[in-house]
């Protein structure tokens, strides 16, 4: 899905905001700022070493696989709003084990508790549970890759313009959410799939 697109899905839903989290870099979501600055949060889905965290208003790109703590002080330099993803979702390579999370718990921002994408319902309830259980806020995450699946987990709070400003608008937000099928992990092999193949074609015609 391109910036453009994403930007014309986010327009005819009626999304007024929307934090691009592409995995490990923040370019395709400056692509997509530099066409509609108000709409979008600049963000990114960060492998650590132990599981995924999400952060929103990120200045500097964080690269993948290190500590999560030392990823967390990148993030907290630059003031970045900071969220656990889906972590209990065994299916996914960036899941958190318990004691990990115990570990990060007093230095990030939020939970990911609903994520559209997760495989079985119970993933999402363990992480809404753990929230619950610990008093941490919730984000929830339509983690879309294509237009049909944008704004199917969405948030209905207050104005807020900054990471500090979210983390007050949370507390208030109404959550609107909606589970995607099994099959829309399909389009996304796909899209690997053809981005391989594209680089493989680049290098046959260099060589």
């Amino acid at each position: 899905m391109t910036p453009e697109r994403l930007l014309i899905a986010c327009q005819s839903k009626g999304i007024d905001r929307v934090a691009v989290t592409d995995h490990n870099t923040i370019s395709g979501a400056l692509e997509a700022k530099a066409l509609d600055p108000e709409r979008v949060i600049v963000g990114e889905e960060i492998m650590t070493s132990n599981g995924e965290l999400l952060a929103f208003y990120v200045k500097e790109e964080v690269p993948p696989e290190l500590a999560p703590l030392e990823t967390i002080e990148r993030l907290r330099t630059q003031g970045a709003f900071i969220s656990v993803a889906h972590p209990f979702d065994i299916c996914r390579k960036g899941h958190w084990e318990i004691p990990d999370l115990h570990e990060i718990l007093p230095l990030v921002d939020a939970i990911e508790t609903f994520n559209a994408r997760s495989m079985l319902p119970s993933y999402n309830r363990q992480a809404q549970e753990f929230a619950s259980q610990h008093g941490v806020l919730s984000t929830v995450g339509s983690d879309a890759h294509t237009t049909g699946e944008v704004g199917k987990a969405s948030l209905f709070l207050p104005a807020f313009n900054d990471a500090e400003s979210l983390r007050v608008s949370l507390g208030q937000a109404e959550k609107q959410v909606s589970w995607s099928p099994p099959w829309v992990h399909l389009s996304s092999r796909y899209a690997v799939w053809m981005k391989r193949t594209d680089s493989r074609l680049s290098a046959d015609r260099r060589g």
